[in-house]
């Protein structure tokens, strides 16, 4: 290595220890700083207001997760429609022939998913 290679590395090692004061400072000046008065009111799950009923961890059903998960995984893959759209015409073809094929997959697995029941929502 050149003498000088690892001079060319000290603006990143200041950025990173910037960003690192920075986060530490965030971190620690709200517990020297904060007033404390802690009171039982104050430990109690905030509940837009409202006074909370049951406890605050409570049981979901698997569903919720399972439509989130299908929500983001078709969501993510409809993203990729919009570069193909932008250069369909220079691409031509065969562009044509990989997004078909593209959403066949997809609709195999929005198949998949509709056929194990993955969107019936129970009561």
């Amino acid at each position: 290595m050149p003498e000088g290679a690892l001079l060319e590395y000290v603006p990143i090692l200041m950025l990173i220890l910037v960003g690192l004061g920075i986060g530490g400072v965030a971190l620690i000046a709200p517990h020297l700083l904060a007033p404390r008065r802690p009171s039982r009111r104050k430990h109690l799950p905030y509940e837009s207001g409202m006074i909370p009923i049951g406890p605050a961890q409570r049981r979901f059903p698997v569903k919720f997760y399972l439509i989130a998960l299908l929500f983001i995984l078709f969501d993510i893959e409809i993203i990729f429609f919009y570069p193909w759209a932008l250069q369909v015409r220079s691409l031509k073809t065969i562009a044509l022939v990989e997004m078909a094929l593209f959403v066949l997959v997809l609709l195999i697995g929005y198949v998949y998913a509709w056929r194990k029941g993955a969107f019936e929502w129970e009561r």
